[in-house]
């Protein structure tokens, strides 16, 4: 009764605050900036989508009968799918890793994650493809010690694709995994000990549906990111692996076909807002990068 009859004197004493008009006035000017950078040529593309060549549903109807669109959806799909799978579950082990690792080890850790972070994409593509290609370092090293006979394939396919996809997103699953992982208060695990559960134990039902929030996270970013990769497919697939972005790149500045361009753009942004507002009628998306 106390506790309710604090809370009404203290809405009687310091009533709600309207937002004042001055604050409004403040912020519309970084308003109007967004509206004409962002929201402006946003909205230019999806008119573009429905109008060039002619105006309807012409270019979207493509979809349901371009075996072309078809393929390239569905690699774009399938990588952005695997390179999530592999970058989640590689970034869960090294954050598990430093969660309990020394504060030196964990540092190191660290550095070397945030590595790619300095590197430019470009750098990192060729990088990759000098060490993968035939005549590269792998394979030099594979069959001089005679481990293979023939040089392995790793280049110009989705294999190539996927490793250097899969690298570059490794520090975008760590950071938000480690993050969940910190919160997780560790009596719960010392108390699951406690009671004669076994390290393999406590891991499997209590620590792994504590940081099932950070996974979310990890794989919802990851995946988003991968939707829209354009430089690493283009290098490591060499042509052979169409992605999204790369169809909208030779849509757009080769074959000027804009519309078909433009649907393709504004198909995967509707993925984007489709997978973010679905994931926000599970849980709050707020929350899972650390918003309060």
């Amino acid at each position: 009764m106390n506790t309710i009859a604090a809370k009404q004197y203290q809405q009687k004493t310091h009533p709600r605050m309207r937002f004042p008009t001055s604050a409004w006035l403040l912020v519309l000017p970084l308003i109007l900036v967004l509206g004409v950078l962002y929201a402006g040529p946003i909205a230019s593309v999806l008119w573009l989508s429905v109008t060039d060549p002619s105006p309807g549903l012409g270019n979207y109807e493509r979809l349901l009968t371009s075996d072309a669109l078809q393929r390239v959806l569905w690699s774009t799909f399938r990588i952005s799918a695997l390179t999530t799978l592999f970058a989640t579950l590689l970034g869960y082990l090294i954050a598990y890793t430093m969660l309990h690792a020394s504060a030196r080890h964990r540092h190191w850790i660290m550095a070397f994650v945030l590595v790619p972070f300095w590197v430019s994409v470009l750098v990192r593509a060729f990088a990759w493809l000098t060490l993968l290609r035939t005549e590269g370092v792998l394979n030099t090293a594979l069959v001089s010690s005679g481990i293979i006979t023939t040089p392995l394939d790793l280049v110009r396919n989705e294999i190539g694709v996927l490793i250097g996809m899969v690298h570059y997103m490794i520090p975008y699953a760590v950071l938000p995994l480690y993050a969940n992982m910190q919160g997780i208060d560790r009596r719960i695990l010392n108390a699951s000990r406690s009671l004669g559960a076994s390290p393999w134990t406590t891991f499997i039902r209590v620590f792994l549906p504590l940081s099932a929030p950070g996974v979310a996270a990890a794989a919802l970013l990851v995946f988003v990111l991968a939707l829209g990769f354009l430089v690493t497919p283009a290098i490591l697939g060499g042509g052979r692996v169409v992605m999204i972005a790369e169809y909208v790149r030779v849509q757009i500045m080769q074959t000027v076909r804009w519309g078909v361009g433009t649907m393709m753009a504004s198909v995967l942004l509707i993925t984007v807002v489709f997978l973010l507002a679905a994931m926000s009628r599970v849980v709050d998306i707020r929350k899972l990068f650390g918003a309060k």
